[in-house]
């Protein structure tokens, strides 16, 4: 234990052992706060281990674990109220300390000290606080009310923050329902992307230009668009603040912008991407790059990688090996493509009834599986990729491959703004009820899409069954109504595994599978040329044409045998 004295009666410390209790009673704390998850650590002590001994000792506990990168007013509220409330002397703990003493800082500035002390202070006793008056200006321009000088821009009795499929569909949708509703939208895209298009895009088999439309085109009439972004929300207040610092009121908010691709969280890749080789589909204009890469490889070694999850389309990254093995077979180079798949995870795929027919594939294309392998830097100009991997004793390995192409599918995070909210839970995602779609704290606040933490498939599908559940939801609230409408977690991978075959994956929580057709028309756990049918010329015709303007077709929640279609 590195026990540090910040105040007179407040300590910081590393983690804490059972063998370190004696020690800091013998100091006289009374108080102990752990901001540290158990999760995070299997090998050091519980907090509940920690608080018996505690007890027996006749020292209080508490536990308001957070991730750094998460931080934001609630947290520091709370940790406030801990301190106001508790008996000093007080320690608060964590795997090193930073948390513990960023929450204090935090607390300080709410209580009026001056933010620009806090980094030497912290710095005078060992922690690097650098970087605290950027990443945390937001939290502070909140917990000092500097936010009320913005003038309030709008009132919107329907704010919904994203113009993504889920934005546009939900307010599509809402319309139907009451074309009188004033419904809002804020989101800076100039453009909207089909982005289950960009897998068939890089693999020559949709023109990319039929994977976007302008974002004007596809709101729906009537709705307010706001092109601009937001970067803090405000739920105590039910407020948001705008990037032209401007606030904006709602009586009721919905929030779903999608997730962040978190490129810089590998090591040389954003300098490389597009050229040497390395590609990716989860970019629009990347995906024909990808194509232009099959095309020319006659030869080498073609790397494919998949991060830990959760990712959105769980099946693309091997989408992507899929139809460059079926390319190379077709061409009858594939004897001289030796083909990998570094996988972060330690499956194939999640749901267990997809995995054989999969697994086919992977011995078709003879395909080499590397799973725990965790793509961490890229070296464009020599073809160098650098995976994490933790061999079988739990020693930590770093493992070079040469690669000709290199399909990355990148980290994945809960955009900024949202990670350091009030609306965030401590992995920096929308914290909603997975049924509702309601937060859990506000209750005029909803999530959906990618950015919640329900734990579904981030999926276009996944949309298209949430869309009428909140919109249902949000309008029973304001007629003051019980929220019936529940979702079951639906969501669809097709995976294209060659050229006019698609393994239709369709579950829902817990992978319980749920087909949309009976399986006499498709199975679900075999490839069919039906399910690529649907893949390449339905589902783009539902998704523009009847998801995006609120004809919920095959998506009621009121009739759980029907399912969607929509991947």
């Amino acid at each position: 234990m590195n026990l540090k004295s910040v105040t007179e009666y407040f300590f910081v410390a590393d983690q804490l052992g059972l063998d370190d209790l004696d020690t800091i009673a013998a100091k006289g704390i009374r108080t102990l706060i752990c901001n540290r998850p158990d999760s995070e650590l299997a090998s050091h002590n519980t907090f509940a281990e920690i608080s018996e001994r505690a007890a027996q000792l006749g020292i209080s506990t508490h536990y308001l674990p957070v991730v750094h990168d998460t931080i934001n007013s609630l947290n520091v509220r709370n940790f406030t109220a801990l301190l106001q409330n508790a008996e000093a002397p007080v320690l608060a703990w964590c795997r090193s300390g930073l948390r513990s003493i960023t929450l204090w800082s935090l607390s300080r500035i709410e209580q009026g000290d001056d933010s620009a002390a806090m980094v030497p202070a912290a710095a005078a006793l060992g922690f690097d606080f650098s970087t605290f008056p950027g990443k945390f200006a937001g939290v502070i321009a909140e917990l000092t009310n500097s936010f009320s000088k913005l003038p309030i821009a709008h009132h919107c009795p329907v704010l919904i923050v994203g113009g993504g499929s889920a934005g546009i569909a939900l307010a599509a949708s809402l319309q139907r329902r009451n074309a009188e509703l004033a419904i809002t939208i804020v989101d800076p895209a100039p453009l909207h992307y089909y982005q289950p298009g960009f897998t068939l895009v890089g693999a020559g088999e949709m023109p990319a230009h039929k994977t976007v439309r302008e974002m004007a085109k596809v709101i729906p009439s009537g709705v307010h668009w706001l092109q601009t972004a937001v970067t803090h929300f405000l739920p105590e207040l039910s407020q948001l603040v705008l990037a032209d610092n401007t606030r904006l009121s709602y009586e009721r908010l919905c929030v779903c912008p999608g997730l962040k691709l978190n490129w810089a969280a590998i090591a040389g890749l954003q300098e490389t991407l597009g050229k040497n080789g390395v590609t990716s589909n989860y970019l629009p204009e990347l995906a024909p790059y990808t194509w232009q890469l099959v095309q020319q490889l006659k030869q080498g070694r073609a790397v494919f990688t998949q991060p830990p999850m959760p990712i959105k389309c769980a099946g693309a990254p091997q989408k992507a090996l899929y139809l460059s093995a079926d390319y190379w077979q077709r061409q009858g180079t594939l004897t001289n493509v030796a083909i990998d798949f570094y996988n972060a995870g330690a499956v194939l795929f999640g749901v267990k009834e997809f995995v054989p027919a999969l697994q086919n594939y992977i011995e078709r294309y003879h395909a080499n599986l590397k799973f725990g392998h965790n793509l961490i830097k890229v070296d464009g100009d020599r073809k160098i990729a650098t995976f994490a991997n933790i061999d079988a004793t739990g020693a930590s390995l770093t493992v070079e491959v040469n690669f000709d192409l290199l399909h990355v599918c990148p980290p994945q995070c809960a955009p900024d703004f949202i990670r350091n909210s009030p609306l965030a839970d401590r992995a920096g995602w929308v914290d909603v009820d997975k049924h509702t779609l309601r937060h859990k704290l506000y209750p005029n606040v909803w999530g959906l899409g990618d950015c919640i933490n329900a734990p579904n498939a981030k999926t276009a599908a996944a949309i298209r069954k949430q869309v009428p559940v909140v919109a249902d939801n949000l309008i029973d609230d304001m007629q003051s109504k019980q929220h019936l409408a529940r979702y079951e977690g639906y969501g669809a991978c097709p995976l294209t595994v060659e050229r006019g075959r698609v393994v239709l994956a369709e579950f829902g929580y817990g992978g319980t599978l749920q087909p949309t057709l009976p399986v006499e028309w498709l199975d679900g756990s075999e490839p069919t040329w039906l399910g690529w049918f649907l893949k390449k010329h339905v589902m783009p015709l539902i998704y523009w044409q009847l998801m995006l303007k609120g004809r919920e077709w095959l998506a009621g929640h009121s009739k759980p045998v029907v399912q969607d279609l929509l991947p």
